[in-house]
């Protein structure tokens, strides 16, 4: 290079510097201990901040919770061990956000929206920054929830309907298959080729980093990732990510709802989500409440939920369906954090221990279960179908407690038993087997029909498994029919029933 031109570059980065005094929110750290940081400064920092401190190995980002008259209390959003007494902090002026994009689709990140999968790093420059925290869609750009979304669970779409934009609970004690639901359910979003296939966004609050590795492999497996992306702050990540991890999900879903499209995202689960807010909110010594929980700990919750939406065709017409999960102790529905989500919520699949030990799987109680959206949320077939079924599983409930006391019963009562108990036994199902919408109606149909009232208990999963198969092979305009106009048409419950009957009389063995 020449000398002239040397003199030219420097013409120019001197005509860069600007002379003027800078202005900088600075402040010190005045305490810091178990992830949490106490500093005096920072005038004007704001509340959900970005903060950065300056260590000697480079900077931490933090996140400014309290703000007092002569302190800001802060959470640190990395290796708290690299921060002491004394370090220099400053305000970044920028309120918490998450990069998002179609990029992210496919990949498991952290709640910062960093890579933790081994994969490429995400290119930033295609994606935007979205605020992990907004205000929940208005009345005014809402409508109200008509689509159902399909979760190839056969007591779900049937009793308990969930619908694209609603936000149901799925509650019980650990270990009775809250988490096997909600992967069913991203799983069989592949399978329901007649609506658009949702972008499902799984979050992992304090799980086993194990058990995650597990749910990702098999998502992978059944080609789920294609349009699942997983966030996780494991068992081993620290309080402030746990409590960070399901707005960056319900961020990352708001993206995908604004652009028009549905979005399905799953909190697993938001007791840990509780547990790790109220871990922080004692650390920075707000006044403990019931349970040891802060105040405002039924806001931590309803802010999110409310995020779930359907939003009308003038703002795009896209959804955000919200699955969260609760783990209660000993069944108690009634404790603080799940009536709490209860009330937030538009209704929750209750799974019950007991039925879990019986072998009814899903463990799905119906008679505690709910959906306040209702069959507006279903098909027309399936409505017709699930009238009735409903009925039946509450008068069996009712009479079942006669039937234990070895009472005589007259013919009547002991049909409706009979019946009900084959009615529980074709709601079984196992995971990972999602059962497409026309082969649900076909079974219960068959079932409430009383097709089915001369098959012994112990083979009615073996009747409908070789009924569907039949249907398929000799009967698969029935089926399109059924699946295209989605009404349980005349002609079509006449086409089922005789084709339950041949199949019963030359193809069934008892």
């Amino acid at each position: 290079m020449d000398t002239e031109s040397i003199l030219n570059q420097l013409k120019e980065e001197i005509a860069g510097i600007k002379s003027g005094p800078a202005i900088r929110n600075v402040g010190e750290v005045i305490r810091m201990g178990d992830g949490v940081a106490t500093i005096r400064g920072l005038s004007d920092c704001r509340y959900s901040e970005m903060l950065e401190f300056e260590t000697e190995d480079g900077k931490v980002l933090g996140l400014a919770l309290n703000l007092e008259e002569s302190s800001v209390g802060a959470i640190v959003l990395g290796n708290s061990e690299r921060i002491k007494e004394g370090q220099t902090v400053k305000s970044t002026g920028t309120i918490l956000s998450i990069p998002v994009g179609e990029n992210l689709i496919g990949r498991v990140i952290n709640p910062l929206g960093e890579p933790i999968d081994g994969g490429s790093p995400l290119n930033r420059n295609e994606m935007e920054n979205q605020l992990l925290e907004k205000i929940a869609p208005g009345v005014i750009t809402r409508q109200s929830v008509n689509t159902p979304l399909h979760t190839g669970i056969k007591v779900i779409d049937a009793a308990i309907p969930i619908g694209r934009g609603q936000r149901e609970l799925i509650i019980g004690d650990r270990q009775t298959g809250k988490t096997a639901i909600a992967i069913d359910t991203i799983i069989n979003q592949a399978n329901d080729t007649e609506f658009s296939t949702p972008i499902c966004i799984y979050v992992a609050i304090g799980q086993k980093e194990s058990k995650v590795a597990q749910i990702v492999e098999k998502l992978k497996q059944s080609g789920a990732m294609k349009y699942t992306i997983v966030v996780m702050a494991g068992a081993s990540a620290p309080a402030a990510l746990q409590y960070l991890a399901p707005y960056a999900g319900c961020a990352i879903g708001e993206y995908f709802m604004t652009k028009g499209q549905d979005a399905l995202v799953v909190y697993d689960d938001l007791s840990k989500h509780a547990w790790a807010y109220r871990q922080i909110s004692l650390l920075l010594r707000r006044p403990p409440g019931r349970e040891a929980y802060p105040g405002d700990i039924f806001y931590l919750h309803s802010r999110l939920l409310e995020r779930a939406a359907k939003l009308n065709k003038e703002h795009g017409g896209g959804s955000l369906t919200a699955l969260p999960i609760i783990e209660t102790q000993l069944g108690d529905i009634s404790a603080y954090i799940p009536t709490n989500v209860i009330s937030i919520t538009d209704g929750q699949i209750y799974l019950e221990p007991e039925l879990f030990y019986q072998g009814i799987r899903p463990a799905v109680n119906v008679g505690l279960s709910v959906s306040r959206v209702g069959s507006a949320a279903q098909t027309k077939a399936m409505k017709k179908v699930a009238g009735t079924l409903r009925l039946e599983l509450a008068q069996f409930r009712e009479l079942a407690a006669f039937a234990q006391f070895g009472q005589d019963l007259d013919s009547a009562t002991r049909l409706k038993i009979d019946r009900g108990r084959r009615l529980t036994e074709i709601l079984k199902q196992p995971q990972y087997h999602g059962v497409s919408f026309e082969n649900q109606v076909a079974s219960i149909l068959a079932t409430t029909d009383g097709s089915l009232d001369s098959v012994p208990i112990e083979k009615v999963s073996k009747f409908e498994t070789e009924y569907l198969k039949f249907l398929k092979t000799n009967h698969p305009n029935t089926l399109k029919k059924l699946r295209e106009k989605k009404e349980l048409a005349d002609n079509i419950r006449i086409e089922l029933k005789k084709a339950v009957e041949d199949f019963s009389k030359n193809y069934f063995s008892n």
